[in-house]
Order: structure tokens, then C-alpha cells, then sequence
């Protein structure tokens, strides 16, 4: 079976780091899948807060974003305390949406915990329907 393999841009243009509480471990001891998911929103809160905006819900007016589609490639386990260093890139910018890439690295060891990419697209949270991005966002993204 064929597994995903996620293409990490050239350069990253934000950097964050998320330590791992007791509440991001599964059963198996170790950050789960679905928390994963959940400290790559941090992050990318983190970064969107950093470029001005609130959050991910209001670029402009009404315009925010939704994931479409996300995919991670687990490198190695994160434990209990690890500090979690999440650089994101973003890679084919269209005129809904562009892909947000996420490397998720351990401080300490500087092993590659998970590489990730969420399909981000513009939405329109009045009218329920798909957005082009924002300018206001576009020239943010573009400037860094």
C-alpha cells in the first residue's frame, strides 16, 4: 500500500513551539493522531493571530477559511514535556485557497516528529459558500 508523502516547501515562513501536555497523550502514551491535528490548528492560529487577524474565521467581514482535505506523515512519537517546534509554509495559492504545510519537529532532539498539509479554503461564514481569499490575506501571505 502506497503512503502519503507530503512535499515540505523550500522555505517555511513561520515558526511556533507547542509544549505537549498530559491531555494530548493516548492510550499508547504518546500524542495521538487526532491531537495532531489539533496542535497543527494551534499553530496556525498562532501564525494568523501573528499576521493581525483574530483567528481563522474573519480575514475580512464575513470571510474566513475551512480545512478541505489534511493529511499527516508521522516521522516519530512525542511524549509527555517534549517541546514541539511547528514551522508552516504555504504552497499553491489559487483564488479560493492555497495548501498550508506543517513540519513538526522535537526542540530538544531536533527529530522530525510529523510532516502535514491541510487543503485551506476561503469561506464565506454568512452565506455558507466557498470565497475568493481575501486581499488583506493574499498580500500577508505573499509579504512574508
Amino acid at each position: 500500500m502506497p503512503r502519503i508523502q507530503i512535499e515540505l516547501p523550500s522555505t517555511f515562513i513561520y515558526k511556533t513551539e507547542i509544549t505537549v501536555r498530559v491531555s494530548d497523550l493516548n492510550y499508547g502514551g504518546h500524542v495521538g493522531n487526532d491531537t495532531m491535528l489539533t496542535l497543527l490548528q494551534e499553530a496556525r492560529i498562532n501564525f494568523y493571530r501573528s499576521l493581525g487577524f483574530r483567528d481563522e474565521t474573519s480575514f475580512e467581514g464575513t470571510v474566513g477559511q475551512i480545512i478541505a482535505d489534511a493529511a499527516v506523515q508521522y516521522k516519530a512519537e512525542s511524549f509527555l514535556g517534549d517541546v514541539l517546534v511547528i514551522e508552516i509554509g504555504v504552497l499553491e495559492l489559487s483564488r479560493f485557497g492555497f495548501d498550508m504545510v506543517y513540519k513538526v519537529t522535537n526542540k530538544l532532539t531536533t527529530k522530525n516528529i510529523a510532516f502535514a498539509k491541510t487543503g485551506m479554503v476561503c469561506f464565506d461564514y454568512a452565506t455558507h459558500k466557498v470565497a475568493a481569499i481575501p486581499q488583506v490575506l493574499l498580500e500577508k501571505l505573499k509579504s512574508q
